[in-house]
């Protein structure tokens, strides 16, 4: 036994204090690490007058660096809603529907409407109509009875391949400059962010935080599952339900900044797993969204003043993400 007046802490505790210091010390050096990228992204190679080039790049530095919040946000909650570490709102389809409605206003209304509609307008159906799906398709597949992973991955597969069996079709049909507009619409770049959206985008992404902040005490009590969070006084369902709306919310607004992107969310949220060493969401989403930025920032970066726009950023990090994806997959990762 201790002597009296010994200050030796329970062995629970002891064992707490090495993660919690070590996830500090990981969030400081990530933050550091942003800072870098993007002072970096704003100075390195400037010329001329300052005020344009700063207020230029300022620009697509607060639009990388929402894309890098959303993506990174909605795939941590979106994971733990799932309870598992390989599904991602990209994985159950998004981006295939992304690309379906592109298609589809480019088939039945005209691929002019694509570079000649409103943007704002755009955004705001662009956004419904996925919130819609969302809806469908996540209060059957989560807020009725357990499903398996199997079944899970199984439906965001065959979605994947109907939306884009349905483009594929409708792409076929069009003429050659409708589908030459098109494709400029379906890649994702990163080099030409749509910063005439960022008012609203920013408005959306600050509504969907004010609700998931409210949401904050209950996040890691869902990630116990179910049956957990019901016995410790969750209210379930309507939980489930705001955040999977705000998931909808803030993959729509990356999308329709960048375009559609698969496994960027993987990639940062395994990495934030991995140094972080603990699944708390006051360390893990702070962690996937430094990450974000570091490698949107900071990929960038490297792209435009060291490689002079000779690939595309989003080429790589689909390359990493894949990579992780087939990691994960192989270990039996999910949970």
């Amino acid at each position: 036994m201790p002597a009296e007046g010994s200050t030796t802490a329970p062995p629970d505790l002891a064992s707490k204090r090495p993660r919690a210091s070590r996830a500090a010390v990981v969030l400081g050096i990530l933050a550091a690490l942003a800072l870098v990228s993007a002072l970096a992204f704003l100075l390195v190679g400037a010329r001329g007058s300052w005020g344009f080039v700063l207020a230029f790049r300022g620009r697509r530095l607060l639009a990388l660096v929402l894309v890098a919040y959303c993506i990174a946000v909605s795939t941590v909650l979106f994971q733990t809603v799932t309870r598992n570490r390989i599904l991602t709102p990209a994985i159950m389809g998004f981006d295939a529907l992304y690309v379906l409605m592109q298609t589809a206003i480019a088939f039945f209304l005209g691929a002019h409407l694509l570079a000649l509609a409103d943007p704002h307008l755009r955004f705001i159906g662009e956004t419904l109509l996925m919130v819609g799906f969302s809806a469908v398709l996540f209060r059957w597949l989560f807020l009725g009875e357990e499903r398996s992973l199997h079944l899970l991955v199984l439906v965001g597969i065959v979605f994947g391949i109907l939306f884009r069996s349905a483009s594929t079709f409708l792409q076929r049909l069009l003429d050659p400059n409708s589908f030459q507009v098109l494709q400029d619409t379906l890649f994702a770049s990163f080099g030409t962010v749509d910063t005439t959206l960022l008012g609203l985008s920013y408005a959306l992404a600050g509504v969907v935080t004010l609700v998931l902040w409210r949401l904050g005490p209950a996040l890691d009590v869902l990630a116990l599952g179910r049956a957990h969070a019901i016995n410790l006084g969750v209210d379930y369902a309507p939980t489930v339900l705001a955040i999977l709306a705000a998931v909808s919310v803030l993959v729509a607004v990356s999308t329709a900044l960048v375009g559609p992107i698969t496994f960027f969310g993987l990639l940062v949220t395994s990495l934030a797993h991995a140094l972080v060493g603990r699944s708390r969401h006051a360390d893990v989403l702070p962690a996937a969204v430094l990450l974000g930025v570091i490698a949107l920032v900071g990929g960038q970066t490297v792209l435009e003043r060291v490689f002079a726009f000779d690939t595309a950023l989003s080429v790589i990090v689909e390359f990493l993400g894949g990579i992780v994806f087939i990691v994960l997959v192989t270990r039996g990762a999910a949970r």
